[in-house]
């Protein structure tokens, strides 16, 4: 008998908010969401654990709730609903502009992947899951802008085992706070039906640009050369299989998180900021570098600026809200015997820097400014996601994730990470590196953490 194909699409549409509920509005973006125009989009995979449901059952109730609750959050979300405007003079500032009858593209689809695989901790094939994600929609070109759609939808049915929900959304749309408070109201919607307990209970987004720096708003449009960036031809990344990479989970517990630190905290006692994200980036940093044949790596993450801004931002301002810290180093300083504890003082200093900045988190430096100083680097990677936002809370009636997925870092070889489904003090790292680099690196992490104890 002929194999089922890895996957089969059973329907395409479009949601909108409810007729006459958002009336059309443009969202100008600030430097804070200039910064990642040209970056990739940010991929997410929930898989959800449903043995008994038929595929009956999937299409007939389970996906009409998911497009009515979707249709209610985009009332109050109205940029997933509508498209990112690039002009082609960079004196006039990108917006999320929403009109009547723009739409998200929802996908419908089969797979026979095997779902107990895929959402398993160990080494997975990353094209696999590439199935599983949506695209955006194809840019268009305006006469004077180009259209780019910021949001899709991508709905898959395993039989006998469950179903996951993909997203992707452009990166300048929003960080993932305000994505994070999205599938929130979402999922909330979908529970009771109505936006009656999200609306009592839940945290409505402020649209207001209290972000207000229009100086720093140019320098980011300059150095990104966006007259050239989105031209006519311009489409967003996309990521394609077959690939070498895979891609794996590991749990850092509590007790292991605090080792780290004990560790750090007596070998480096003047360090001036030492915690549980630092020295877990650290970690992951030192292990890589091992397992790979580099000069020259920088290793960045965001820190969200909400309550870092004198005054504060509100925590529900929507948008991308977070600045860059980043370090570079030479990879021979990462692999020694000291490997981990000079990642954890890279960061723990760049970090301290930052903070204690006299201009703050904001500044009129354009954030890749003199990091390729000490020469080009081979390897360029990130930190997406943070244990503050509890993901794998997010219940849309059958309970919570089985596994969640950041997809996106598969382009450029960086780590996510979330607290765990069983343990919020427990910490949970999604690593994609080639099949080759994996084999060496999980060695090396797990005989890192021997030291610890």
């Amino acid at each position: 008998m002929a194999s089922l194909p890895i996957l089969t699409v059973l329907d395409h549409s479009h949601v909108s908010p409810p007729p006459a509920t958002v009336a059309d509005a443009s969202l100008p973006l600030t430097f804070f969401d200039i910064l990642w125009l040209t970056f990739s989009p940010v991929h997410h995979l929930f898989f959800y654990e449903l043995p008994s449901v038929s595929k009956t059952h999937f299409i007939e109730d389970i996906v009409p709730n998911l497009k009515q609750s979707l249709s209610i959050t985009l009332q109050h979300f109205f940029p997933f609903t509508g498209n990112l405007i690039v002009f082609s003079s960079p004196t006039r500032k990108p917006e999320i502009r929403y009109v009547d009858g723009d739409s998200v593209a929802f996908t419908i689809a089969e797979s026979a992947l095997d779902f107990d695989d895929l959402t398993g901790n160990h080494p997975r094939d990353c094209g696999k899951f590439y199935h599983l994600i949506p695209l955006l929609p194809e840019a268009t070109k305006e006469s004077d802008h180009v259209k780019i759609p910021v949001f899709s939808v991508q709905v898959t049915f395993f039989p006998n085992s469950g179903i996951s929900i993909g997203m992707t959304n452009h990166h300048s749309l929003g960080d993932a706070s305000t994505r994070f408070c999205f599938l929130k109201a979402w999922t909330s919607i979908a529970r009771s039906g109505s936006d009656e307990s999200f609306l009592a209970n839940g945290t409505l987004p402020i649209f207001d640009r209290v972000v207000n720096y229009p100086k720093i708003d140019e320098l980011y449009l300059k150095n990104l050369e966006i007259e050239t960036t989105f031209n006519k031809d311009y489409q967003p990344p996309r990521l394609s299989a077959p690939t070498d990479k895979v891609r794996a989970t590991f749990i850092l517990t509590r007790t292991v998180i605090n080792r780290l630190k004990k560790w750090v905290s007596t070998e480096l006692p003047t360090l001036p900021y030492v915690s549980s994200f630092t020295v877990l980036c650290a970690y992951i940093w030192s292990c890589i570098a091992k397992s790979r044949n580099d000069e020259l790596e920088i290793f960045g993450f965001s820190v969200d600026c909400r309550a870092r801004i004198d005054p504060p931002i509100p925590a529900a301002y929507f948008g991308n809200c977070v600045a860059l810290c980043m370090s570079i180093a030479k990879t021979d300083l990462l692999t020694g015997n000291d490997g981990f504890l000079n990642a954890a003082k890279l960061h723990g200093e760049n970090l301290h820097k930052m903070l204690t900045d006299k201009d703050g988190v904001v500044n009129d430096k354009w954030p890749f400014g003199g990091l390729l100083s000490q020469g080009t680097p081979t390897t360029m990677m990130g930190v997406a996601g943070t244990p503050k936002l509890k993901f794998y809370e997010l219940d849309y009636g059958w309970g919570k994730p089985r596994k969640h997925e950041t997809i996106s870092i598969d382009y450029n070889d960086s780590i996510s990470l979330s607290a765990c489904k069983e343990s919020n003090e427990d910490l949970e790292i999604g690593v994609c590196l080639s099949a080759i680099e994996m084999e060496a690196f999980i060695p090396i992490f797990n005989k890192g953490l021997e030291a610890c104890f």
